[in-house]
């Protein structure tokens, strides 16, 4: 059973209240987003694109800047690596778009995941120097990539390395300097986690470090950064897509962005959106995250990310068309694969007496190997543990990770790594390559080396505020709107109430995996809520607590006295152009 928190965070709430006309209630929610003092509270309420951050603040980006400036005046031959998911996609995209608009010579590669595996590859600089490629400029990889940046230089090439990923290290014995930071051999290395770094704020995308990057280069070229303000869209779905969280300028950005991709004239995007059935007047940060990311997503999972970078980058609606389609029938199979690798994931779990460690690692030789990290992160969301999901490889093994808030992967596979071929990624996420006489020897060394306690494995719910039902009105919930948008980092508040009564339930669905419950308050206030988990799994819990004839009776119509406390979000229902208030259920004990 999840842990219940309830959240008291100080504030003067009147004073807020006062300054921003804004009820006290919602200055709570936004202190309780860690949102402290009026300066904060302005930008996360009414921050637009002036309030970003300089990019020149980057550490290297004037060294790159000048070399780009000097490489597109000569006409060099610059190629543009990135990656192939969609933080890696829209950062290359951007790049393009960047240096195109300044006649830079410019083209571009990505790896192929199957074959080349993450990141900028000795083939893929050998590739480039066929192509007589002058200067490299990676985006969303190259940070780990030492050997490969070394060995770029010495065919003569320049390397400018963007990135955002953790930087490697080494532990050494220096009391006060711990570790010693290992940056690749490259002319300009951008990343805001690298050492001495001034950039205020170190949690962007690789999309946004590329857009940074195009920004200060045409200042800097005396032209108008305004001109490639239209990517900003791009940095939107990458920053969702990547699940950064929605903080700082990532909250502006995401904001702008999605504005911005209302009225998007890329017909890529527009292809993309109509053919998944995307209403644009109502997109949010779900819409990416579960509809367009996982598509732009397919292409470099089950073919090549080119497809999904072609899209970006079609220039008529006829093609746009064919590549949404495409891309979409692709998404389409990975789920189907999917689904079918997350039962064998559990069934691996139950099976081979697991389900006691406190990080699961997961050998599945058939999976897809791009199917990895989706399949950890379904896994972890069941048990709410670290967990790793290897699959066999051309040569050896991969595998990828997806964490819990109080784990740090990188860090975990930092003190395995004479375990390792390669490794990296960051708090959340990691990716790793092994041989695979290593995995149970992985399994033994991350779940020994494990400090996590019961309590850290225990899912917290945590919980805004106590509202009764009489609180929820539609001026409310219109007002609960300049939270938005919401993600990781700025999630939607979450409500509950004690002691309600269940007065009716009905199963919806052809599925039948929607709950529609009538709920009544100790103030005799009756909302109608939705729940869209497991249904039977609530029943299930009703049983034990009520037992079978009670819950037979509910489900035949009659009304109950079974109580239960609820986490709830209140929403308006539009039907047949009547309008109502209802909840959304999330927990319930």
């Amino acid at each position: 059973m999840e842990r219940w928190v309830l959240l008291h965070k100080g504030a003067d709430f009147d004073a807020l209240s006062e300054k921003f006309h804004i009820s006290r209630r919602l200055v709570s929610l936004i202190r309780n987003r860690n949102v402290i003092g009026e300066k904060a509270v302005e930008q996360y309420l009414h921050g637009t694109i002036l309030d970003l951050h300089d990019g020149m603040l980057l550490k290297d980006a004037d060294k790159a800047v000048d070399l780009l400036k000097e490489k597109i005046a000569e006409q060099k031959k610059i190629r543009v690596i990135g990656d192939y998911d969609i933080d890696g996609v829209n950062a290359t995209y951007i790049l393009l778009e960047g240096l195109e608009g300044l006649g830079a010579d410019v083209d571009y590669d990505i790896p192929n995941r199957m074959t080349d595996g993450y990141g900028i590859s000795e083939e893929l600089i050998e590739r480039a120097a066929e192509a007589k490629v002058d200067t490299i400029i990676t985006c969303d990889n190259g940070i780990a990539a030492k050997k490969e940046i070394a060995y770029a230089k010495e065919l003569g090439m320049t390397v400018i390395v963007t990135d955002h990923h953790e930087v490697p290290y080494e532990e050494t014995e220096d009391a006060e300097n711990k570790r010693t930071y290992i940056l690749p051999p490259a002319n300009a290395v951008i990343d805001p986690k690298q050492p001495d770094c001034n950039y205020p704020f170190e949690g962007i995308c690789g999309a946004t470090v590329a857009y940074k990057l195009m920004e200060a280069l045409y200042e800097s070229s005396g032209r108008d950064a305004d001109d490639i303000d239209y990517l900003i869209e791009n940095v939107a779905l990458a920053t969702i897509g990547d699940v950064m969280d929605l903080e700082d300028e990532n909250r502006i950005l995401v904001k702008e962005g999605l504005e911005m991709l209302k009225r998007t004239s890329n017909p890529g995007l527009r292809s993309l959106m109509e053919c998944t059935g995307i209403n644009k007047e109502s997109l949010s940060p779900y819409h990416v995250g579960f509809v367009i990311g996982p598509c732009l997503n397919a292409g470099g999972r089950l073919d090549t990310a080119k497809r999904a970078l072609e899209l970006l980058r079609a220039k008529d609606k006829k093609d746009a068309d064919i590549l949404a389609g495409d891309l979409k029938a692709l998404n389409d199979s990975r789920k189907e694969l999917t689904a079918k690798a997350v039962k064998e994931a559990v069934a691996c779990v139950e099976n081979e007496n697991m389900k006691k460690d406190p990080v699961l690692v997961i050998y599945l030789p058939d999976c897809h190997e791009s199917l990895a990290g989706i399949v950890a992160g379904k896994v972890r969301e069941k048990y709410y543990k670290p967990v790793f999901v290897i699959t066999d490889a051309k040569e050896g093994a991969k595998g990828s990770g997806r964490s819990i808030e109080a784990y740090h992967m990188y860090e975990n596979l930092h003190n395995c790594d004479n375990l390792l071929d390669k490794y990296g990624g960051h708090k959340m996420a990691a990716g790793l390559s092994l041989p695979v006489e290593n995995i149970d020897k992985l399994r033994k060394r991350l779940n020994e080396q494990c400090t996590l306690t019961a309590e850290e494995l225990t899912e917290k719910v945590t919980i805004d505020m106590v509202l009764p039902f009489s609180e929820i009105t539609f001026d409310f919930i219109e007002e609960l709107k300049m939270l938005e948008p919401f993600g990781k980092g700025n999630t939607k508040p979450v409500f509950a109430e004690r002691n309600l009564k269940i007065q009716r339930a009905r199963v919806l669905g052809r599925e039948r995996n929607v709950l529609k419950l009538h709920l009544e308050d100790v103030s005799k206030h009756t909302m109608e809520a939705i729940y869209f988990g497991d249904v039977e799994q609530f029943f299930d819990f009703l049983r034990s607590k009520y037992g079978n004839q009670e819950v037979e009776a509910l489900l035949a119509g009659s009304r109950s006295n079974m109580t239960i406390y609820a986490t709830y979000y209140p929403e308006i229902n539009s039907y047949m152009g009547r309008k109502t208030l209802q909840i959304v259920m999330t927990h319930y004990q």
